[in-house]
């Protein structure tokens, strides 16, 4: 299946990246290379795109869409999490601008034998990188109960993680849980009626929790963006695009607290921490997609784009 994926807030991303024609940019979620394709076209023979990605099928399909763009791109397959060792292997030091694309892309949810969909039936994979050797069916047959339900309840935020985690539970002990499909239907029956009837996918909450889980998605990012702004130059920016709550709440937090870093009690005079903002927050809230974008791509609903600006 050819990759494809509909770069989200493409638009309002690259304009607050605000590409200089030499600048050195970074796109740690590189996917099909939407974004880092707009990236070059404002780059000139002296800018650099350098784009990183763990997916092997990313990386195919983003060097040959790049393919164009010569030595201003360099592409490494690794986690976004290691941006700063790969930068330095290389020799960058600075940077002009990052991105972050988070989540999983088109691709990923539309190429059923990679397990992260609920809607086809597919072995039980969710694996961002398949060189890991755990994937969800590991976690959906092995977790305890008690497991289970924290994973379900604090990244699906689902009411129903406890009854879903004892349905799981239940159903591998009489055979191992294999696929999407047979997972969708045990979520499904610990579920009510009259929820099923009114709510989303009931599955959706569970799938989004296993994924979390397997890839580490909020320990990565949280870990991350500390390191990426150190790496920003002077006027640069980061960017990251969020697409639930759990990721949009760890990055507001840790932009404010490079913007304000402060730890003194608030009715000290002056500061004695010695603690120096970093940059400013760009976006006091967060840029969402037109309602043109999201009715033409479904899946851009729920983004937002959030910035930071290095001083």
């Amino acid at each position: 299946m050819e990759f494809h994926h509909r770069s989200v807030l493409l638009e309002e991303t690259i304009e607050n990246l605000k590409i200089k024609p030499e600048g050195i940019y970074v796109d740690g979620t590189l996917g099909g290379a939407g974004h880092a394709s707009e990236i070059c076209r404002g780059l000139s023979a002296t800018g650099r795109l350098i784009g990183i990605d763990q997916d092997e099928d990313a990386i195919e399909a983003a060097g040959e869409r790049l393919a164009v763009f010569g030595e201003r791109v360099t592409i490494i397959r690794s986690n976004y999490c290691n941006m700063v060792r790969e930068l330095n292997n290389i020799g960058v030091t600075a940077v002009d601008g990052i991105l972050l694309d988070l989540g999983v892309s088109s691709y990923q949810l539309d190429t059923a034998e990679r397990g992260f969909s609920y809607r086809e039936d597919a072995p039980l994979d969710m694996r961002m990188d398949r060189r890991d050797t755990q994937t969800a069916g590991d976690i959906v047959n092995t977790y305890s109960e008690a497991e289970l339900y924290r994973v379900i309840r604090d990244y699906g935020e689902d009411q129903f993680a406890k009854n879903i985690a004892k349905h799981i539970c239940r159903a591998r002990e009489k055979a191992p849980i294999r696929t999407t499909g047979e997972l969708t239907e045990i979520i499904k029956a610990a579920i009510p009626m009259k929820v099923r009837a009114t709510g989303g996918h009931p599955a959706k909450k569970t799938f989004q929790a296993i994924r979390i889980e397997l890839n580490r998605e909020l320990e990565v990012l949280e870990q991350s963006l500390d390191g990426m702004i150190d790496l920003l130059a002077p006027g640069g920016r980061l960017c990251v695009i969020t697409f639930h709550s759990l990721e949009d709440r760890i990055v507001k937090t840790i932009f404010r607290r490079n913007e304000n870093p402060c730890t003194c009690p608030p009715e000290f005079p002056v500061c004695v921490c010695g603690k120096k903002s970093k940059g400013r927050v760009v976006t006091r809230k967060p840029i969402l997609p037109s309602a043109q974008e999201m009715e033409e791509n479904p899946r851009s609903k729920s983004a937002k784009l959030r910035v930071f600006e290095r001083r």
